[in-house]
């Protein structure tokens, strides 16, 4: 391979990784901060791994904080019932915090409008009953 050719591979490797590596810290940021989606920021740092680094894209769609939101993208089985709602408590937790912070009345409307859009968002997406029966299974007692 050319020189120019290995500078042009590792620029675009540099930037796409980069842009990915980004994109995941946002991602990361979105599962606590309730109006950063964390989703998309996950399925555009898997899609520039996929390109720039194939390797990395499989261990983030192999990994337990973000291994999950891929799965369910590429697939389109559905949320777990848990993961609903526990995304719908976390959301509500930071709004009320934010509100209780901020203290004004036109942001907490405007956090309070975008915290029921976001729920009523959550409770239509697919349920995956497959996924919740393997939650129920795992934590029966019986045998």
């Amino acid at each position: 391979m050319k020189k120019e050719q290995r500078e042009k591979k590792t620029i675009k490797y540099l930037i796409l990784s980069s842009i990915a590596f980004t994109s995941l810290f946002l991602g990361l940021i979105g599962i606590f901060l309730p109006v950063l989606p964390t989703t998309p920021f996950v399925i555009l740092a898997a899609g520039l791994f996929s390109v720039s680094d194939p390797s990395r894209a499989k261990k983030l769609e192999q990994s337990k904080i973000f291994g999950s939101y891929l799965r369910h993208w590429r697939t389109r089985q559905g949320i777990p019932l848990k993961t609903k709602m526990r995304a719908i408590i976390f959301l509500w937790i930071g709004l009320l915090i934010s509100m209780w912070l901020v203290k004004q009345t036109l942001v907490s409307i405007i956090l309070a409008t975008i915290g029921l859009i976001v729920t009523v968002h959550l409770i239509l997406i697919k349920t995956d009953k497959e996924a919740q029966s393997e939650v129920l299974k795992a934590t029966s007692t019986h045998p």
